[in-house]
């Protein structure tokens, strides 16, 4: 069953992400960078910090800083993703492409290419691919997008079930896009917002 996406279908989204993510707090100047190798990483989440709202975001400025939710910490990409997921649902988003960036990890995928000697090489990425044995061991790229995208409550995850479902329908047949997004929601999303912390758990941990 296709879902709508007529311009109030497309508003109603928009307020469920902001529903999700409205008890989302602003984790600090400190704790938005997750990588410090490189200048790439500072250079893209620098001009991040002290937004503590994030629905102030402009998607020019989000599409001039397309890298940054794969250099945010934990944190600073959870409470920055739905400024991304918004701009995208109005259609505003240029390079930006917040998709990826929650569902990358969760299926196989694999390009052929040819040699200039005529060797023919796979090239394989995804789910069961080790992320890199010398400083993750046995963690593949499904153990790491786990990992990193465990941070996000229940109600933050619906919202984000409601953006990827959404997202599916609209992507053109022709590409895998569907079938990793099916992956993402299959492998992790749908049980994430059916049985993560909520924010309500969150709150009380904090009192502890």
């Amino acid at each position: 069953m296709m879902t709508p996406v007529t311009g109030d279908f497309l508003e109603t989204l928009v307020q469920t992400i902001r529903a999700g993510f409205q008890h989302s707090a602003y984790p600090g100047d400190a704790y938005l960078q997750g990588t410090f190798e490189g200048c790439e990483p500072y250079d893209e989440v620098g001009p991040f910090k002290g937004i503590t709202d994030w629905s102030v975001l402009e998607a020019p400025f989000l599409d001039g800083h397309y890298c940054a939710p794969g250099f945010f910490s934990e944190a600073g990409f959870r409470f920055f993703i739905p400024a991304y997921l918004v701009a995208d649902v109005r259609g505003l988003l240029r390079t930006a492409d917040p998709t990826f960036h929650l569902t990358h990890g969760f299926s196989d995928q694999s390009y052929q290419g040819t040699q200039a000697d005529g060797t023919v090489i796979v090239h394989r990425w995804g789910k069961s691919v080790l992320l890199g044995p010398r400083r993750y061991g046995a963690m593949t790229w499904c153990d790491h997008a786990r990992h990193r995208l465990s941070v996000f409550n229940r109600e933050e995850a619906a919202a984000i079930v409601a953006y990827l479902s959404w997202k599916r329908e609209v992507a053109p047949e022709y590409l895998d896009e569907r079938r990793t997004i099916d992956a993402a929601l299959d492998l992790f999303w749908l049980e994430r917002a059916r049985s993560a912390p909520t924010a309500a758990d969150l709150a009380r941990g904090q009192d502890r």
